[in-house]
């Protein structure tokens, strides 16, 4: 009996060459297949490819001038800092 967790399929097509690379790649991890193959590389991946476009680093200067912009009270916001300040809020975060 399949479980909840296996009842979602990702189809996809590619080369021979790439299916092979694929195939000695799994075989190297001692994979069963080349689904366990894709699914580890998909876990592996993921998280850090979306904490990379999630992430911003700053160096100690930017920082201190990025706080020092926020507690300047005579700056003010533009019309599109508004604008995405509003979306944003829309969308929840």
């Amino acid at each position: 009996m399949a479980t909840v967790a296996n009842q979602h399929r990702i189809e996809m097509r590619v080369d021979l060459e790439t299916k092979q690379i694929a195939e000695r790649a799994a075989a190297a991890l001692g994979c069963s297949s080349l689904t366990e193959y894709i699914t580890r590389l998909i876990r592996e991946n993921s998280p850090k490819i979306i904490q990379q476009q999630t992430e911003i680093k700053l160096t100690n200067q930017q920082f201190d001038r990025f706080i020092k912009a926020c507690q300047d009270t005579t700056l003010k916001p533009s019309k599109e800092i508004l604008a995405a300040a509003k979306l944003l809020d829309a969308e929840g975060f």
